[in-house]
């Protein structure tokens, strides 16, 4: 662990100071100029916006999702001799919505760049006998990035309808049956009895959320590689592309993994605190 994972990040700090071009034999010190070329880098600041729209709408999007689903799973169906129980077909849907998590994030993005082809893709030829536009999803600044971020929503639900459901599952399907015997609608349970009862597991995964909204990395360059016009570049692929790409800037590469390491550890902490309450217990 010492050697694979702590020296990477203590080295990263190192070469942050230096001007250190990947290749070359030498690496002068320079200090904290990698950091201050930073404050006034416009290609930098356009990723960091990207990746904050992506903080906040991913996380969102995705456990909203997570809840109405798994919601609709566990005790969606019509009420009867059986108590509260999911909508017919569950562990079908379950199956369907789990599937992404099966494929790599190579498959997914080579998938969905099949999906969004502008001329032989499946979204534009159910959109054309329709008379809608048909946009080049990957190709026009205006649609790169919100393509991407729906394939991101897309790829990590099935997850949280998984982990929500089995969350769920261990809340006592009495607390459920009383509530509905009172008259409560799903819409009032889910707000009042569900989330209040998965509190810790929708804060575990709104950290988990928050981390891969910084990342979102091999997605994007495979899909998109941040254009066009850096339209959807995020920090991470910033990072790689300064390092391997014409310019092979290592030491301000590492500058910029710096801020990113500092920038999810720092989202991370404040997700916690902010998710902080007391612990609602049943038995």
């Amino acid at each position: 662990y010492g050697i694979f994972v702590l020296s990477p990040y203590l080295q990263a700090f190192q070469i942050s100071t230096t001007n250190w071009l990947g290749y070359s034999a030498s690496a002068d010190f320079v200090g904290l100029e990698n950091f201050r070329r930073l404050m006034s880098d416009g290609l930098l600041w356009n990723a960091v916006k990207n990746n904050g729209i992506l903080l906040v709408l991913l996380p969102i999007l995705t456990i909203a999702l997570g809840l109405f689903f798994s919601t609709m799973l566990n005790m969606g169906g019509r009420r009867g001799t059986a108590g509260v129980v999911g909508v017919r077909g569950t562990p079908v849907y379950r199956t369907v919505y789990f599937f992404p998590q099966v494929l790599s994030v190579v498959i997914i993005a080579l998938l969905w760049k099949e999906v969004y082809h502008p001329n032989s893709g499946l979204l534009n030829a159910l959109l054309r006998p329709l008379g809608l536009p048909t946009p080049t999803w990957l190709g026009d600044p205006s649609t790169a990035f919100w393509a991407v971020l729906a394939v991101m929503v897309w790829s990590n639900v099935g997850f949280y309808v998984v982990l929500f459901g089995a969350a769920m599952q261990a809340i006592p399907r009495d607390i459920y049956e009383a509530v509905m015997l009172d008259g409560a609608s799903r819409i009032t349970t889910l707000f009042k009895i569900t989330i209040p009862l998965l509190w810790d597991t929708v804060q575990v995964a709104w950290i988990y959320l928050a981390i891969a909204a910084l990342d979102g990395f091999i997605l994007i360059q495979l899909m998109t590689d941040g254009g066009p016009n850096h339209s959807s570049d995020v920090i991470g692929l910033r990072m790689y592309n300064t390092a391997f790409g014409s310019e092979t800037k290592f030491g301000y590469a590492s500058a910029i993994g710096v801020v990113m390491f500092f920038l999810t550890l720092s989202v991370a902490v404040l997700a916690l605190r902010a998710g902080r309450r007391d612990r609602i217990e049943y038995s």
